[in-house]
């Protein structure tokens, strides 16, 4: 059995795509770097004479979003200790009740044995 190979227009209709969407892309390219350039060229005196101003609140930006985002977790954390508290006390046996437990009687023991040492 011979392979069978596309016919020879396939290939050229595919070659020409190729090159127009390269070339357009290559001129899209092309236009984007100069608008960048152009912005810039425009843009640095702005931000040289603002940033005096345009620093310090980007820093209070950035200290305020942190705030925020921090303050959110922590609620959001107080929340879940407290909502895992509650199904503790109430005896619904939350994730991680049984290594409490554990540890509850270890340090049950071990206090009775440093109270029997310190009695006798």
């Amino acid at each position: 059995m011979a392979e069978q190979h596309p016919p020879r227009s396939h290939q050229v209709v595919k070659a020409a795509t190729a090159v127009t969407l390269s070339g357009s892309l290559f001129v899209l390219s092309g236009l984007t770097l100069a608008g960048t350039v152009i912005s810039l060229t425009v843009a640095t005196p702005l931000l040289v004479i603002f940033s005096p101003v345009l620093i310090p609140a980007a820093i209070t930006v950035f200290i305020l979003t942190a705030g925020l985002l921090s303050s959110g977790g922590f609620g959001i954390a107080a929340v879940s200790i407290l909502s895992w508290i509650y199904r503790y006390l109430t005896g619904k046996r939350p994730p991680g009740a049984d290594q409490l437990e554990q540890a509850r009687m270890r340090l049950a023991s071990k206090a009775r044995e440093m109270k029997e040492k310190a009695e006798g």
